[in-house]
């Protein structure tokens, strides 16, 4: 048999393993290698995996400490299985993997796809950051308002107990509290509008929970990940400041050149010659798509001008999503507010993610773990600041301390030019519907 790592991060790694290698008798999955948010001393499980001993997991956090992985397990196959990656960063896993004498390999959307007896519309992006997220929401409320009953089913963010999150099912906000503050920002959305949110381990369990519970699947990716649901419309999402991601990110030009529709977002805020850039390489890659050109406007639910803010934004958005800021930033300095900089306050992970990160004077969100949890709040307890402005869509303060006044940051769609949401919509049950 053929000895197969999957590298991943906790999210296709596990949809690879489920619908390609799971029951193979050509092929053994020897461990899976994690990186990005490692998940530590944990084991993909025999009720899982199909395998009495389960599939071990480990962590790397060096190229050369991947490709002693590798030789030491014996590996014959590596296989890609996470995303957000620039394509210098691809070229330097396949340099790793080579250099341990494997085969490397990524599988395709063929591979992967489910296909569901409900018409899916899936929201992509190039990037993490990009705005997927509010675009998302638009395409919920459009259809919610043409009495469709919508199963949003989001991309897997497995960080507790794996046997117990084979299929998750949110449609109560006390139903996530016991989440990440990440899983909060994505799903929080959803169950304020009354819809119902999914997500787990295993895709086809979860498939068949959101067939029951909509007449339409709203396939809501992760990072800039491609869908696992087989799409009847598919829209991608780009962000028009960091012009040349759309063609220079894995699999995010892969998600351009499958797109029916593509949003260029933050249009205003990018610059004329940045918009003019990503539409040339949009119409190149992908003709056939429809362009929309769109901004993100960001509102303040209180007073802050003059104040002294310190800002909080989602922790993948300005990590490895390579954005120094977000929306919080972009608010304080639309209403007038002194950003206050977190990185004299920082104490421990804080810390050490300010070191690794190019991240801005902002505060990522970071809540996967106590200690992470711990040192947030510690870090908000510390800065000299009036006011704690959250540019995270999740309701942080349900989780952890926040000992200063707190102003909530939202994103509102503005379509400039190109087909609405409206459009795009009708587009997808003309389609479905044939």
């Amino acid at each position: 048999m053929r000895r197969v790592a999957i590298i991943g991060a906790a999210g296709r790694d596990f949809h690879v393993y489920n619908t390609v290698y799971r029951g193979s008798r050509k092929y053994k999955v020897v461990a899976f290698l994690m990186t990005q948010i490692p998940i530590p001393n944990r084991r993909y499980p025999p009720s899982l995996s199909g395998v009495p001993e389960g599939v071990p997991i480990y962590t790397w956090k060096s190229y050369e400490e991947l490709t002693r992985y590798l030789k030491e397990l014996r590996v014959d196959e590596a296989v890609l299985a996470y995303s957000d990656l620039l394509y210098d960063e691809v070229g330097h896993i396949i340099s790793a993997v080579l250099a341990s004498g494997a085969t490397f390999k990524i599988h395709g959307p063929n591979d992967t796809y489910l296909n569901s007896i409900r018409p899916v519309f899936a929201v992509t992006a190039t990037r993490t950051g990009a705005g997927k997220s509010t675009v998302s929401k638009e395409v919920v409320k459009d259809m919610a308002s043409r009495g469709l009953k919508v199963a949003v089913v989001r991309h897997p963010m497995p960080y507790r107990d794996l046997e117990e999150g084979v299929v998750e099912i949110y449609k109560r906000p006390e139903d996530l509290d016991k989440l990440t503050f990440e899983e909060r920002e994505e799903y929080e959305q959803y169950v304020e509008m009354g819809v119902p949110v999914l997500a787990g381990v295993d895709y086809s369990a979860v498939l068949k929970e959101a067939e029951l519970l909509g007449d339409v699947i709203l396939w809501d990716g992760g990072n800039n990940d491609f869908p696992f649901f087989r799409p009847n419309y598919m829209v991608v999402v780009t962000d028009a400041r960091r012009a040349g991601h759309e063609v220079g990110s894995f699999p995010g030009e892969l998600n351009l050149r499958l797109a029916d529709a593509v949003i260029v977002t933050k249009v205003s805020d990018a610059g004329r010659e940045k918009v003019e850039e990503v539409v040339a390489n949009v119409k190149k890659t992908n003709p056939k798509a429809s362009i929309t050109k769109a901004d993100l406007e960001v509102y303040v639910d209180r007073d802050i001008t003059g104040k002294k803010v310190l800002v909080i934004e989602d922790a993948p958005t300005v990590t490895h999503g390579g954005l120094p800021y977000a929306a919080g930033y972009l608010a304080a300095v639309k209403y007038g507010a002194v950003v206050v900089d977190p990185r004299p306050y920082a104490v421990g992970v804080i810390k050490r993610v300010y070191e690794e990160y190019s991240t801005g004077p902002v505060l990522p969100s970071l809540g996967y773990t106590p200690e992470q949890r711990r040192d947030l709040e510690e870090t908000i307890k510390r800065a000299d600041a009036d006011v704690v402005l959250l540019g995270t869509p999740a309701k942080i303060e349900r989780v952890i301390k926040i000992d200063k006044p707190i102003a909530r940051v939202s994103w509102r769609l503005k379509i400039l030019e190109g087909p609405t949401i409206k459009d795009l919509v009708d587009e997808f049950l003309e389609r479905a519907l044939r």
